[in-house]
């Protein structure tokens, strides 16, 4: 099941039909009347995958709504914590301890330390990955093809966009959207 918190977009060939919430592109699918096939990708992946389409919009639309969020009880709200084991040394386990806050606090800690330092290399990487997979699903026959993909991971959008100058409008907006939006909500 795909991830109904991330946005779609579908093409029929090289035609854009729809972008959006999953119900929202589902239900355009649906309509989409093509001897070509429909593609749905992610805009988060870049991958392509299939929906069903049977029965009515409302259907097809409750199938691919995120479910509602769950009543909030009393008492202090999750945070989101997810429990997993850390496989350390003992050096390790003994500096940590003694730390203030203890182990998990100085873990968070430096795992953000590091994605700060980081910068946003690892979302300008998750991206171009994005764009290459959708460009590989749907442009791969398109002139230019191959050197396009050398500019994207060059991180050359320049070259990038005169090397896709002659591809269908919709094909060559939607990979620049996914190459060079890191936060990856493609319109």
């Amino acid at each position: 099941m795909p991830d109904l918190s991330h946005t779609y977009t579908a093409f029929v060939g090289t035609h854009r039909i729809a972008s959006g919430p999953l119900a929202q592109v589902a239900v355009a699918v649906r309509h989409a009347k093509s001897d070509t096939p429909v593609l749905i990708f992610s805009d988060a992946t870049g991958k392509a995958f299939d929906l069903d389409t049977r029965g009515s919009d409302a259907e097809i639309s409750e199938r691919y709504s995120p479910a509602p969020a769950a009543p909030r009880g009393r008492g202090r709200p999750r945070l989101g914590v997810v429990a997993r084991e850390v496989t350390l040394l003992p050096r390790h386990w003994d500096w940590l301890n003694a730390q203030q806050g203890g182990a998990s606090v100085t873990l968070r800690k430096l795992v953000d330390d590091a994605r700060r330092a980081g910068g946003d290399k690892h979302l300008v990487k998750k991206a171009h990955e994005a764009a290459y997979t959708f460009m590989h699903g749907l442009a791969g026959n398109l002139p230019n093809y191959e050197e396009a993909t050398r500019a994207l991971f060059a991180g050359d959008r320049t070259r990038f966009e005169q090397l896709m100058a002659k591809w269908p409008a919709d094909v060559r907006e939607y990979a620049t959207a996914l190459a060079f939006t890191y936060t990856h909500q493609v319109p």
